[in-house]
């Protein structure tokens, strides 16, 4: 890919004053609307999707003056500096890679994009045109998570050489007849779906490991035959016909420092998950697990190791209010103001698109994958 440097950012001394937002998608893009605007300085001024009656309302709950059909129409308006993309993955990577030629800042609900290739064109872009583009990975924003890397960081628990880390749901198929179950569209299944957010999560508190192999399984046997979904009206029995993803992935990871990592994520099973996140390091010295059924607020967090020779668990008191996505969201804005963007291209975004894609392909392969960048 060949891309123009833009010019050092001519805007930077207008980062100080107010800030203008378009987004794109009217699911998600809802909660996206919200959060910009309650952050001082920031005002949405654009909103785009195809349903009309929905653009509608939202454009006159938050007094938005621009409401277009059309993403590109959106992203070509002079008048917007941030452009915040809610829309099916299949169009991240072409809105992000049009936004940032036109010299907006990106903020993209993950995935990053379908695959590496994607992933890197997007990340080599926002070098190119010197801006940040950043992922929504929210629940590492959780109470509890960054509680439990506090933990890790200032107490410890020594080597951590293995870990376990899982997203099962019992019924959570987000639609057997939507987006989410296009090949084309999504790019996969529930591990393209959920598991952005478990592997962000994993990552963050094992302090950036870099993953150096994958070896995985991916299944759609339930999809397949009408089960799990999410809303009970769409289950039929037989084959749907219309399931092209995994409603399954199982994985091993290999890092880079000799340690390892089972992961394994879930949109339907007919097991006693039902919308359980789970996260377990086992150290040398101590073992942590982070388990929350059902996006549950407290008692989601316990530490494990010897103490006076006696096994002990800890189980601190810790509340886990909700709205991570403002907090995001308001992170990134601190970042445009900054005018400190160098790490800010979405690289950390780009090692999680490569471990994901390594999975998928070695599920249809066969075989373990070493990632490229290991």
């Amino acid at each position: 890919m060949t891309t123009t440097p833009a010019t050092p950012h001519s805007a930077r001394d207008r980062v100080e004053g107010p800030l203008r937002v378009g987004v794109i998608g009217l699911g998600m893009g809802s909660v996206h609307v919200e959060a910009f605007s309650r952050v001082p300085g920031v005002e949405v001024v654009a909103l785009a999707g195809k349903e009309v009656e929905r653009r509608t309302q939202l454009g006159e709950q938050w007094g938005i003056p621009h409401l277009l059909d059309e993403w590109a129409d959106l992203v070509a308006l002079p008048d917007v500096d941030i452009v915040s993309i809610a829309a099916p993955n299949s169009l991240h990577h072409p809105i992000t890679m049009a936004a940032l030629a036109a010299g907006k800042h990106v903020f993209c609900e993950k995935p990053l994009a379908l695959d590496t290739p994607q992933a890197r064109e997007m990340v080599e872009a926002a070098i190119a045109h010197d801006r940040v583009l950043e992922v929504a990975f929210n629940h590492r924003r959780r109470a509890d998570v960054q509680y439990a890397k506090r933990y890790l960081d200032e107490v410890g628990i020594g080597r951590i050489y293995h870990s376990r880390a899982s997203w099962k749901r019992r019924a959570g198929i987000p639609g057997l007849h939507s987006w989410f179950t296009s090949k084309r569209m999504s790019g996969g299944g529930a591990l393209i779906d959920l598991g952005p957010h478990v592997l962000d999560s994993l990552l963050f508190l094992l302090g950036e490991r870099r993953v150096v192999a994958v070896s995985a399984v991916a299944h759609g046997e339930l999809g397949r035959a009408g089960y799990g979904a999410m809303d009970r009206r769409e289950q039929m029995a037989g084959d749907s016909g219309a399931f092209e993803v995994e409603d399954l992935a199982s994985a091993l990871f290999r890092f880079d420092d000799g340690s390892s990592a089972a992961f394994e994520i879930t949109w339907a099973s007919h097991a006693v998950d039902d919308e359980d996140i789970s996260i377990e390091l086992l150290g040398v010295d101590g073992g942590v697990r982070l388990f929350v059924p059902r996006y549950a607020s407290d008692d989601t967090l316990r530490f494990y190791r010897d103490v006076a020779g006696r096994p002990v668990e800890i189980a601190p008191d810790v509340h886990v209010p909700g709205g991570e996505h403002p907090i995001v969201i308001a992170e990134f804005i601190e970042h445009v103001r900054s005018g400190e963007w160098e790490h800010h291209r979405g690289e950390f975004a780009l090692h999680r698109t490569e471990v994901l894609d390594a999975c998928y392909r070695s599920a249809a392969e066969g075989r373990e994958i070493r990632l490229e960048t290991a």
